[in-house]
C-alpha cells in the first residue's frame, strides 16, 4: 500500500509564518525534540520537510508552511522520490527552483 502524501490545492494557500520559533503536533512530529526556529536555515529546512512528508491534511500544510520560504528551500529539501513528484506535477514552478 502507498502512503498517503497531501499536497495543498495551490501554493498561495501556504501562508505559514516566515520566521520564529514553531513547535510541530505529535501527529506531524514524534521525536522528542519538536522546536523548529525559521530564522535558522537548518531549522526551517527540518521543519518543511517534516511537514510535507507527515501532514495528514492541507491544514497542516496550511498552518505551517509559506511558500515563498518553500520555493526558496526546495532545491535543498531531502524528500521521498514520490511525494517530490506529486508537489512538481501539482506545482511545475517548482522546476525552476529544482535547479
Amino acid at each position: 500500500m502507498l502512503r498517503p502524501y497531501v499536497v495543498p490545492a495551490t501554493l498561495d494557500e501556504l501562508t505559514g509564518p516566515v520566521k520564529g520559533v514553531l513547535t510541530l503536533p505529535r501527529h506531524i512530529d514524534w521525536g522528542p525534540e519538536r522546536q523548529y526556529d525559521l530564522d535558522q536555515v537548518a531549522d526551517a529546512r527540518l521543519l518543511y520537510m517534516r511537514v510535507i512528508r507527515e501532514s495528514s491534511t492541507p491544514d497542516d500544510l496550511r498552518r505551517f508552511l509559506n511558500a515563498s520560504v518553500l520555493r526558496k528551500l526546495w532545491p535543498e529539501l531531502v524528500l521521498p522520490p514520490r511525494v517530490r513528484a506529486l508537489w512538481l506535477d501539482r506545482f511545475p514552478e517548482l522546476h525552476r527552483h529544482a535547479a
